[in-house]
């Protein structure tokens, strides 16, 4: 089992999904964890609770990660609290449609802003206190949208693939403070940003058929991978963007 006693990790939208999978197996491996969310307040709740009945505290923040500002209020207060922020696991992230020739350009805008921007604003904020102390873990959510494109997803998919350049241009230059900074990139998941699609059984059989390994994985695979790079397992990994997509996509680097 992998431990991570004593460190103090914050996780972008961790009230569902990859990211509420995440806390909790971060919780399990000793872990105090700090939370966004932006809607569901009790499923934000909910993941306080059992992070707590792990023995382990979670911090619970109501922040929109596009503005810089409720970050950098969300960052103070944590640093506060625990003196530091060591880990980051930028997954946050929205999921919307773009054709090309009928965009929306707000849609395009917000998909940027939380997808990209919001990325930007938390990693800032914590980076120089993890300078400070001489070490730092940032795993990056990403995406084989970002390695392959998709199709009415462009916008999606651009924000994916900077995600992968930014993880490979933050490994070298922050390398120097012993931060090491490494991204996963999950293809299909089972949770509740893909519902609306998996409601047609023929679409779900037709994705799950597409993957070699014939499954549609739940958010604690993508988790695994997460928690094994932000251990020292990985100790001498950075900049590597890991495939997490039953072999679907196999070009990631």
């Amino acid at each position: 089992m992998i431990r991570l006693d004593g460190r103090k990790v914050l996780i972008t939208g961790g009230s569902r999904g990859i990211g509420r999978a995440t806390a909790l197996l971060f919780a399990k491996a000793g872990a105090d964890v700090a939370i966004t969310y932006i809607a569901n307040a009790a499923a934000a709740d909910e993941v306080r609770r059992a992070v707590e009945a792990l023995g382990k505290i979670c911090l619970v923040y109501r922040v929109e990660i596009a503005k810089k500002g409720e970050v950098d209020r969300m960052a103070d207060d944590i640093l506060k609290r625990w003196g530091e922020v060591d880990t980051v696991v930028n997954n946050a992230g929205v999921w919307t449609y773009l054709a090309l020739g009928k965009m929306d350009e707000a849609v395009y805008r917000e998909t940027i802003a939380v997808n990209l921007d919001g990325v930007l604003h938390v990693t800032n904020a914590v980076v120089p206190k993890m300078k400070e102390k001489g070490r730092g873990w940032i795993i990056n959510v990403s995406s084989t949208a970002g390695v392959r494109g998709e199709a009415e997803h462009s916008h999606y998919a651009a924000t994916k693939g900077a995600l992968i350049a930014l993880t490979k241009s933050w490994a070298v230059e922050l390398a120097p403070w012993g931060i090491r900074v490494n991204c996963v990139a999950p293809g299909w998941v089972d949770t509740d940003m893909c519902t609306e699609v998996f409601r047609d059984p023929a679409f779900r059989e037709k994705v799950r058929q597409s993957i070699p390994l014939k499954r549609i994985p739940p958010a604690e695979d993508i988790a695994g991978p997460i928690l094994f790079l932000a251990s020292d397992l990985a100790r001498h990994m950075t900049g590597a963007i890991v495939d997490v997509n039953g072999g679907s996509v196999l070009c990631g680097g």
